[in-house]
């Protein structure tokens, strides 16, 4: 049997920022995910200045692909806004990649199925044991459903849906655009360019509300691929997109148990106005790092509920999650 201080189960942003702190620590650190590194990973890649930050990252040192946005154009109906706000896009198969390999910790390809205590210890599999556990699986995430199912029930009206895909292109418009609730869509729509001709384009919305509506992400997807077309951004005929989903910030009762710790998407922590994951992921993995390598508490307390602020974060807030 595999034996580690800390096995952290998921090796994405949150899982990588764990492991890497804890190994700075000193401990020993075991990485599981059923994936192989560098592996697909569906997202925008939007990463703000205080993600990398928290990573201890400069964008102008990062050896891969980022590319800077000093402004946001934004779109509702008839409206457009350019507020200025540094913002940057990367490629999740190399981003991801790159932090869990600076991590050091050993990974492993490995599909977690089942984890039980064992004298203060756990036990993976009946192959890894470890006294510390780290849940970074995303929204399925074994550990969260192992010890926290029962006390974090997620709410269904915090659940996203979206709908993207990523590819190579030679785009013209080098800036970031977000269309917000066009033909009801309860969301918003973006265009992404990312450095040395690639792009991702997507939908997200609120999958309670679009199934209140009778519909889903898949049929606004026509009307917004040809809006690309209409302002000249993206002539493309090989569309194949494909969705995915997780949970808004909602209220989060138990975040750890004895030695067992959840984050990132695994807890539901993107934000309530932007619906943006990385940096509340990378976050809650410092958080628990520390929790576990100090004795300390781990609390979500440090964690941003929004990307923004002001009232156009609430307004979005009322928008997507509703007033809380």
């Amino acid at each position: 049997m595999r034996v580690a201080d800390a096995i952290v189960i998921g090796g994405g942003p949150a899982g990588s920022t764990c492991a890497w702190k804890l190994r700075d620590a000193g401990l020993d650190v075991l990485v599981l995910d059923r994936a192989a590194f560098p592996r697909s990973k569906l997202c925008a890649g939007w990463v703000t200045p205080e993600a990398m930050a928290d990573l201890e990252l400069d964008p102008n040192d990062y050896p891969l692909r980022i590319m800077m946005f000093d402004e946001l154009h934004l779109h509702w109906k008839a409206l457009t806004a350019r507020p200025k706000s540094r913002q940057y896009s990367i490629r999740r198969f190399e981003f991801d990649d790159f932090l869990l390999q600076r991590a050091g910790a050993t990974v492993l390809q490995h599909k977690v199925r089942e984890i039980r205590r064992d004298r203060g210890d756990y036990i993976v599999d009946g192959a890894f044991r470890c006294k510390y556990l780290v849940g970074a699986g995303g929204t399925a995430c074994p550990v969260y459903r192992a010890f926290f199912r029962e006390r974090n029930a997620r709410s269904r009206a915090l659940q996203t849906a979206t709908y993207e895909q990523e590819f190579a292109y030679d785009w013209k418009d080098p800036a970031c655009h977000l269309w917000f609730f066009d033909d009801g869509l309860p969301g918003y729509a973006w265009y992404v360019p990312k450095e040395n001709g690639y792009i991702n384009v997507g939908l997200g919305a609120m999958a309670e509300r679009l199934k209140q509506q009778g519909g889903n992400v898949r049929n606004y997807w026509g009307k917004f691929v040809d809006k690309l077309q209409r302002r000249g951004l993206v002539r493309y005929d090989q569309y194949h997109p494909t969705g995915y989903s997780y949970f808004l910030r909602g209220s989060v009762n138990v975040v750890s148990d004895r030695n067992a710790y959840i984050v990132g998407d695994s807890v539901g922590l993107a934000t309530r106005d932007m619906c943006e994951g990385i940096g509340p992921a990378v976050k809650s993995g410092l958080l628990a790092a520390r929790a576990i390598a100090t004795d300390a508490d781990y609390s979500l307390a440090g964690i941003n509920k929004y990307s923004g602020g002001g009232f156009a974060s609430k307004l979005l807030e009322r928008k997507f999650a509703g007033a809380r």
